[in-house]
């Protein structure tokens, strides 16, 4: 039945995981989490991703995200077409550009992850998730004394500002996940350290979180690994230059105690009005 339902031949991927998935659903309601579900999945992860195979493990994400528009298919805002041009009913792996073969979608990853996983995760936990987590505002600011960022909410997007950072941020979704924020984050970090620490005396270099959710950083080069990622692979855009971004004066005195050059922030007052 599952596989009548995703339009495939085969349940060579339907697994018990996928069958306790289907006790949540019952079309036209609220998904109905009837055991610790989450739990599970933990306990099973892991077993299946070393059972899949690549094309495998795309095809168990993409059963879960079809599962969703199917069951839950008046809780999503963007075009779904169920028939087609001859008014037949289609597989639901075609109602929509969302997630069908990314590549040749209309649809930006960003856009992906504001219409879909935003809306299936308030599915979930029965409230929207926050635009950005306390985890990530955290790390960005951990007190009134020690912070070493800002984050942006805009209509459209959120973007996260690294003090001393002298790249380009990217325009994360509105509602920014882990793996989204963690390359962003230490593509800023590591670029702000290089900047001004990396050539003066090591005690004068920034701290770096190495692990962030499941990524882990171990060398300065991986903000290069982190931009291949966001720009090249996701396709996110690239908003426009602030530098020098250092409000509140946390790369200046750094540098000033460690007897390097000042470093002067630059106000754009306009912009204020959407920081944290």
């Amino acid at each position: 039945m599952i596989s009548y339902v995703l339009g495939y031949k085969t349940t060579e991927y339907i697994d018990e995981t996928i069958l306790a998935l289907m006790s949540m659903f019952i079309p036209g309601h609220s998904p109905d989490v009837k055991f610790d579900f989450a739990t599970f999945i933990s306990n099973k992860i892991h077993e299946l991703f070393i059972k899949l195979d690549r094309e495998g493990v795309f095809k168990y994400t993409s059963y879960i995200y079809h599962l969703f528009l199917y069951y839950q298919t008046d809780s999503f805002q963007f075009p779904i077409r169920k028939l087609d041009t001859k008014g037949e009913r289609r597989s639901v792996i075609f109602w929509t550009l969302v997630f069908h073969e990314v590549h040749s979608s209309p649809y930006t990853y960003c856009e992906f992850i504001d219409l879909f996983i935003h809306l299936v995760s308030s599915l979930l936990i029965r409230t929207p998730p926050p635009k950005l987590s306390g985890d990530m505002k955290t790390i960005l600011q951990l007190s009134k004394n020690y912070k070493i960022g800002d984050w942006y909410f805009y209509q459209n997007h959120t973007e996260i500002e690294i003090y001393g950072c002298e790249l380009c941020p990217y325009k994360l979704p509105k509602y920014v996940p882990m793996r989204l924020f963690a390359p962003e984050y230490f593509r800023q970090f590591i670029s702000s350290d290089l900047t001004h620490f990396y050539a003066s005396k090591k005690k004068a270099r920034l701290k770096l979180r190495n692990q962030l959710g499941p990524f882990i950083i171990n060398k300065k080069e991986g903000w290069k690994d982190a931009e291949k990622v966001l720009g090249k692979q996701l396709k996110l855009k690239r908003s426009f230059w602030w530098v020098p971004y250092d409000p509140n004066g946390f790369i200046c005195d750094r540098k000033v105690k460690n007897r390097l050059s000042s470093y002067n922030h630059c106000r754009i007052l306009e912009i204020k009005q959407y920081a944290n």
